[in-house]
Order: C-alpha cells, then sequence, then structure tokens
C-alpha cells in the first residue's frame, strides 16, 4: 500500500538538521534537504560522518522492501552500474510521526538531470548519452526488468567523463507484469501507443520521449493525436529530424531489444557527422583562392569539430563494448 497523505506530508517536511538515528544499526543521518518524493516514501540528501547518503522513509513497508531487494540484485550485475548502491536499512523511531519508520540509506549520485545537461552543453549531448543509457536499459532487461519509470528526474549525468546512471528504482517491475509506477509524459498509453505492460519496449518509448523532451524547447504537453504531435516535433526539430526514423521505431514499439535501437542510433549520429563534414567542405570550396593561410585554419576548424563530434560517438560506443568485454 502506498503512503498516505497525511504521513507523506510528515515525513515530506522535516526540517534540515534533523537526525535520523537507526533502531537497529544505530547509525545516525543529519537530514540536509530533501531530494524529491514519489508514491512510495521521500528521499532526503543526509550526512554520515563525512559521507553524504541519499536517505528514502516510508511507511510502505512492503514497497521499500521491494526497492531494496532491486538494488541488491542491481548490485550482483557484474559490469554495469544500474542505480545506486544500498548501504544498510533500518528503522527510525520518529518523534514527528510517532511510530517507527522505516528507511534505507544508498549511494548519492552527484551529477545534473538529463535535460538540463543537454540543454546547458548542447543537443549534440542527446544520442550520446541516450546511447550509454540504452546500454544500461539492455543489461537491465538482460536481468528480466523493466524500469518503468523512466524520465529525466531518473537520469543524472556524472563525470567527467559524462555518463548516465539510474535513480529512484521505484518503478522497476518484472517483465510481463503491469508497469508499477510511471508519468504521464513519458508513458506509451497516454499518448496512446501501447500497453503498461512491462516489455523493453516500454522503456524504450521513454527512452525516445527523454531525447525529445530534452531538445524540445518548451514544456511538451499532449494535444489531440498523440503520435501525429510527437511526429510533427520530431519533423520540424533540424536537430531532432535526423534521427526521426529512429524514434519513429521506438515510439511506435517496433524495436525488442535495446541493443537494436541503439545499433540505429548509432548509425544515425554516423550518418550526421558525415553529413555536417560533407556541407563544411562544399561550403568551403570557394573560398579556396583566398589564400593557404585561411584555407589551413578552415581545415584545421573542420577537423577539430569531426573529431570532438567523433571522439563523443566512439565514447559512448567504448563505453558499450567495455561494458561488454566485463561481463
Amino acid at each position: 500500500m502506498a503512503m498516505s497523505h497525511t504521513s507523506k506530508d510528515r515525513l515530506g517536511n522535516l526540517p534540515p538538521g534533523t537526525v535520523i538515528t537507526g533502531k537497529w544499526h544505530g547509525h545516525s543521518y543529519r537530514l540536509l534537504r530533501r531530494l524529491g518524493s514519489g508514491a512510495n516514501g521521500v528521499v532526503y540528501l543526509a550526512e554520515s560522518g563525512r559521507r553524504r547518503v541519499a536517505l528514502k522513509l516510508s511507511d510502505d513497508y512492503a514497497s521499500l522492501a521491494s526497492e531494496m531487494n532491486i538494488l541488491r540484485r542491481f548490485a550482483k550485475v557484474q559490469g554495469a552500474a544500474l542505480g545506486p548502491s544500498l548501504l544498510e536499512a533500518d528503522d527510525w523511531q520518529s518523534p514527528f510521526a510517532r511510530r517507527v519508520v522505516p528507511f534505507y540509506a544508498m549511494e548519492y549520485i552527484e551529477g545534473e538531470q538529463f535535460s538540463a545537461f543537454v540543454r546547458r552543453r548542447g543537443k549534440e549531448w542527446a544520442p550520446v548519452l541516450l546511447m550509454q543509457l540504452l546500454s544500461v536499459l539492455g543489461r537491465l532487461h538482460e536481468e528480466g526488468w523493466v524500469f518503468g519509470d523512466l524520465k529525466p528526474d531518473n537520469l543524472i549525468v556524472t563525470g567527467p567523463p559524462p555518463s548516465v546512471r539510474l535513480l529512484d528504482v521505484g518503478g522497476t517491475t518484472m517483465q510481463g507484469r503491469a508497469i508499477k509506477e510511471f508519468t504521464e509524459l513519458y508513458d506509451r498509453g497516454y499518448w496512446g501507443l501501447g500497453s503498461r505492460k512491462a516489455e523493453p519496449s516500454y522503456d524504450l518509448f521513454a527512452a525516445a520521449m527523454v531525447m525529445i523532451a530534452a531538445c524540445y524547447p518548451g514544456p511538451l504537453e499532449k494535444k489531440g493525436n498523440g503520435r501525429a504531435q510527437l511526429l510533427s516535433i520530431i519533423e520540424t526539430d533540424r536537430f531532432l529530424a535526423q534521427y526521426k526514423e529512429v524514434l519513429q521505431n521506438a515510439l511506435d514499439g517496433r524495436y525488442a531489444k535495446a541493443e537494436d535501437m541503439r545499433r540505429d542510433l548509432l548509425a544515425a549520429s554516423s550518418r550526421r557527422v558525415a553529413a555536417h563534414y560533407e556541407v563544411k567542405t562544399a561550403a568551403a570550396a570557394p573560398n579556396r583562392r583566398s589564400g593557404r593561410r585561411a584555407a589551413k585554419r578552415r581545415k584545421t576548424g573542420r577537423v577539430a569539430e569531426t573529431v570532438l563530434i567523433a571522439v563523443l560517438l566512439l565514447g559512448a560506443y567504448g563505453f558499450y563494448i567495455y561494458w561488454h568485454l566485463s561481463m
């Protein structure tokens, strides 16, 4: 059973400086600020000694136990950091709630939210990060799970070098069951493009929406025919249009595996880099007579730009290869 509104309000408004001391293990955590809340609990940034951790409190024992089991399973997957590391679980005798409140401490992953990172660094980063994300999702799917509530708020970019990590495993669902938690904007059922059955294609739809939302200039909301609206957004955005086929396949549920979508995304990115280089070369051709020094500067700029984009793409691909070799 999910938390009641009254209980959630109490646990979600604990003042900074509140000390949470475990009833059984005796470890203390001083709350710094609230990080977020969901249907099953509230997460705070806290410190224990010199270490910062994320602390989740909830009245829902069953949901909390389920999340901890998922984190333990994630930790057993070799060669992949699927989510934050579970540190410990305990109970807190709360003077506010006047009863015992279960909680668990997990790794605090510092970084920047997916969409914020892309908007600050440029749209070119969206497919690079998405290829990393698809590798992570692929491993998760191989273990028989679907992340479910996949959205920018649950993705954090750490680094350097920039890499994507999953947060908040509360929506993670065993394949074949109904999705436990979802956010409408990233839910294919909301857009009329599929069911809420936990299967890889559910996460891949959300992955496409993450990229679209990160590149879309304003707030995104459904208006009328969902599929037609999303395709219109893709087609009218010069950057997203270069990935139309991949995004459309994901929205329509045509990918059965994350690896298939990742492969097509890499191919589309490679074509984009090649086309960008050809356009730059063609634009520079009429000016070749302006002097060897100017031509050399243009060539150096073109090469540097192409190398930069290629390094980003190869970095994502290298991340994928290293991951699979370390299995």
